[in-house]
C-alpha cells in the first residue's frame, strides 16, 4: 500500500500527541514487550478466527498452539481472553463481541439459538453414537422440563438442523452418517451422531453469576461488564474493524489519544502481526499483505475482496469521499463521516452498474441490473464492518454515513487486477455470551 493510501496520522513518529509523555505514570508505565513471531502471530489470528480447534481436523493449528503456547497465553492474557489446550482440543474462550447487533445479523435466530442450547443439554445423556432421532427426543425432553415450546413443525425442524450444523462446526455432535437435511422432511431419518461428551463442557464461553432465565438483560450486562478501559479497547481493536472516537467514553477516548501507538496498542498489533492505523476520528488494526495467503484467514467478513458486492462498496465508499455531506458534531455520527442521501446511494449504483455489463471482470447481472437489490447488500456488507450507518440529518429521509475510515481506498482497485490487498482489520467470528 502506498503513503497515499495511508490513513492521516494523529500523532506518531513525528511528534504528535502519542510520542509526548503526558504525565509521570504514563512515564513511569512498563512497555508490554511481546514473543513476536511469525508463526505466533498467524497463531493468534488462526485462533481469533476459529476459537475452535479439534484433532483430526486441525492437527497442524493444534500443534503450532502447543509450539508458542507461552507466547500465545502472554498475547491473549491482554485481552482476558483464556485459552484451553487439552489433549485433542483448543478452546479459545472469548468476550462477547461488542457490536452485539453485528454479530446477531449474521449469526442463529432465536430459534435456532435456543435449539442450540437444547440440544446441548440433551446430548449430556446420550451414548457417544447415537442416532439423530434419539438425540431430538432427549433435546425436546429439555425443552419440556424448561417449559419452552415444543411444535414438530417444518420450522422448528429447521432450526434443530441448523443447530445441529453448528455443533459439527465446534466437533461437539459430529455427523458420522447420513444427511441431516433428510430431519426436515423426515424425523426418522437415518442419521448417525458422534457426542464428543467432554467438549459439552467448553460450548459456554462466558459465565455470569445469577439466572438468565429471572432477568436476561441483567446477566448479559454482567457477563458483558469490563472495568478496565484498556482492555476493552485491546479488545474492540482486535475483534472489530474500526473503532471510531464517536463511541468511545473518555476514559476509551484518553486510552486511543495517548496508548494506541505506543506501549499498549502497537505491542498488542505487533503480537498480531498487525499495524496500527490511526486518525483523528478513530483507529484500526489493518493486516498486512504477506501476513496471509487466502481471504478466509481474515474471518468471515474480508474486505476489500473481489465480488460485485465489495467492488461497488469500495467504488460508493470513494463516492462519498467526494460527493458527501459532511458529518459534524451535530450532522450524522460525528465529524469526518460522510453522507448520502438513500436515493442517491441507489442511483449512483445504477450509473456504476451501467458501465460493469456482464461478462469478465463484470458484476453479477442480477444484482447490476437491480439497484435497490444491490444497495441492501451493500449496506449489509459495510454496516457488518462498521463502515456505514443509517441515520438522517435535517434534509430529511434515511442517509447513509460512510465511516472516516472508507478514505483509506482513495483509489479502488480493478476488479481484473490482484486479488491480493492490504485488508481492514479482522471482522473476527465471535465466540461471545451465547456460545
Amino acid at each position: 500500500m502506498s503513503e497515499s493510501d495511508r490513513l492521516d496520522v494523529a500523532g506518531g513518529a513525528n511528534g504528535g500527541p502519542d510520542d509526548e509523555p503526558r504525565s509521570s505514570e504514563h512515564s513511569r508505565r512498563r512497555r508490554w514487550a511481546p514473543e513476536a513471531s511469525t508463526e505466533t502471530a498467524a497463531v493468534l489470528r488462526l485462533l481469533a478466527v476459529r476459537p475452535w480447534l479439534v484433532s483430526g481436523r486441525d492437527d497442524e493449528g493444534i500443534a503450532a498452539v502447543r509450539r508458542n503456547l507461552p507466547a500465545v497465553r502472554d498475547a491473549l492474557s491482554r485481552l482476558g481472553w483464556v485459552l484451553v489446550v487439552e489433549r485433542d482440543l483448543v478452546r479459545l474462550r472469548k468476550s462477547p463481541p461488542a457490536r452485539l447487533g453485528a454479530w446477531a445479523a449474521d449469526g442463529p435466530t432465536p430459534l435456532q439459538a435456543s435449539w442450540f442450547f437444547l440440544l446441548v443439554a440433551g446430548a449430556e445423556s446420550v451414548a457417544p453414537r447415537v442416532g439423530l432421532a434419539q438425540l431430538v427426543a432427549a433435546a425436546r425432553a429439555a425443552a419440556a422440563e424448561a417449559g419452552l415450546p415444543v411444535t414438530h413443525d417444518i420450522a422448528e425442524r429447521r432450526a434443530i438442523v441448523r443447530a445441529l450444523r453448528m455443533l459439527d462446526e465446534r466437533a461437539v455432535v459430529v455427523q458420522v452418517d447420513g444427511e441431516l437435511d433428510g430431519f426436515i422432511e423426515d424425523e426418522d431419518a437415518p442419521v448417525l451422531l458422534a457426542v464428543h461428551h467432554a467438549r459439552l463442557a467448553h460450548v459456554i464461553a462466558n459465565f455470569g453469576p445469577g439466572d438468565p432465565a429471572e432477568d436476561p438483560a441483567a446477566w448479559l450486562e454482567r457477563v458483558e461488564r469490563e472495568p478496565d478501559p484498556a482492555r476493552r479497547m485491546r479488545r474492540r481493536l482486535v475483534d472489530d474493524a474500526v473503532v471510531h472516537v464517536v463511541d468511545l467514553d473518555p476514559a476509551e477516548s484518553d486510552w486511543l489519544s495517548r496508548r494506541v501507538r505506543g506501549d499498549d496498542g502497537a505491542p498488542l498489533a505487533m503480537a498480531f502481526g498487525l499495524r496500527v492505523e490511526r486518525r483523528a476520528e478513530g483507529a484500526a488494526f489493518v493486516v498486512p499483505e504477506e501476513a496471509f495467503r487466502h481471504l478466509h484467514e481474515l474471518g468471515p467478513v474480508a474486505f476489500p475482496a473481489p465480488g460485485t458486492v465489495p467492488h461497488a462498496a469500495l467504488l460508493l465508499s470513494q463516492a462519498a469521499s467526494l460527493k458527501g455531506a459532511l458529518g459534524s458534531t451535530t450532522e450524522g455520527p460525528g465529524p469526518g463521516w460522510r453522507g448520502l442521501r438513500e436515493d442517491d446511494v441507489v442511483e449512483e449504483l445504477r450509473r456504476l452498474a451501467g458501465s460493469r455489463a456482464d461478462g469478465r471482470g463484470g458484476w453479477r447481472r442480477e444484482l447490476a441490473d437491480d439497484p435497490r437489490r444491490l444497495a441492501e447488500a451493500v449496506q449489509g456488507l459495510l454496516w457488518a464492518l462498521d463502515l456505514v450507518r443509517l441515520g438522517a440529518n435535517g434534509g430529511g429521509g434515511t442517509w447513509w454515513w460512510f465511516s472516516p475510515a472508507t478514505a483509506r481506498w482513495s483509489a479502488p482497485p480493478d476488479p481484473k487486477a490482484s486479488k491480493r490487498a492490504e485488508a481492514l482489520a479482522f471482522d473476527f467470528d465471535t465466540d461471545g455470551s451465547s456460545e
